[in-house]
């Protein structure tokens, strides 16, 4: 069975971690699969916006498969922390399209880790969220334990890393973790009309618009603000007047049509 399987609505690429079974847990043949396959489309012009989730009802991922990972010593903090390895969240986050999570089961631990390197994530009221590094004594390596207290505060975050509890979807939501929570059934129909949306955007502004976002993110507000500056510069002054009236009139044009 192929383990990633791709799926292409016009300018959307819909990537299926295909392991129901296993409740989509990241083997080392699919972390290698999934991460040639962001790189590949993130080079690819015909590909606007990139969709990953899972495939059946149960999981978008448990995280990485720790029966395979097991089986030999050492290679759990390989497949975590080594950076000469295959790395999806490298890949996502280094993507220059954006990535959008289509949560539609469960996010454990390193599936969890997986949707937050997306740039956008919404999630089916029916998916749940844990982190239970805990429950096996593994430390994150993925960048779980710095994310989440930034995305949903250190006393969430906390509250989560140290009980293993899942989290609901409409509490995802309530916290931020995830931009909303909708009917199951309605999902994918969402994403993809998401997704066809800011495909209609122009491919240099989202690329350059992401970067920054991803940058500043990791300064501090008076750094992250001078960032932004310097970029709005540079960006700003080499657009030329009939340009900003051409898209002024689209966005207007778009506007009269709905």
């Amino acid at each position: 069975m192929t383990e990633l399987l791709i799926e292409r609505h016009g300018p959307v690429a819909v990537l299926i971690l295909n392991r129901p079974q296993a409740m989509n847990a990241l083997s080392q043949s699919l972390i290698r699969s999934l991460t040639a396959a962001v790189d590949t489309l993130g080079r690819d012009e015909t590909a606007r916006v990139l969709v990953l989730t899972g495939a059946g009802e149960r999981a978008f991922s448990a995280g990485l498969d720790l029966k395979e990972l097991g089986a030999a010593p050492g290679l759990l903090g390989t497949a975590e922390g080594d950076g000469q390895r295959p790395h999806p969240i490298r890949a996502i986050e280094q993507c220059p399209k954006p990535v959008i999570a289509a949560v539609n089961g469960v996010a454990i631990t390193g599936g969890l880790e997986l949707a937050l390197a997306c740039d956008i994530l919404i999630a089916a009221e029916t998916a749940r969220f844990a982190d239970t590094h805990q429950r096996v004594g593994v430390i994150p390596g993925w960048g779980l334990s710095q994310k989440l207290s930034r995305i949903i505060g250190p006393s969430r975050a906390k509250e989560m890393a140290f009980s293993g509890r899942f989290v609901t979807a409409s509490e995802a939501s309530a916290w931020g973790l995830v931009s909303r929570a909708v009917p199951p059934g309605d999902l994918m129909a969402e994403v993809l009309a998401l997704a066809g949306e800011i495909a209609e955007v122009d491919a240099g502004y989202l690329t350059a618009s992401k970067r920054l976002m991803d940058a500043g993110y990791s300064l501090p507000l008076g750094e992250a603000m001078a960032l932004e500056a310097e970029w709005s510069r540079r960006h700003n002054s080499a657009l030329s007047p009939g340009e900003i009236a051409a898209r002024r009139e689209g966005v207007q044009s778009k506007g009269r049509s709905r």
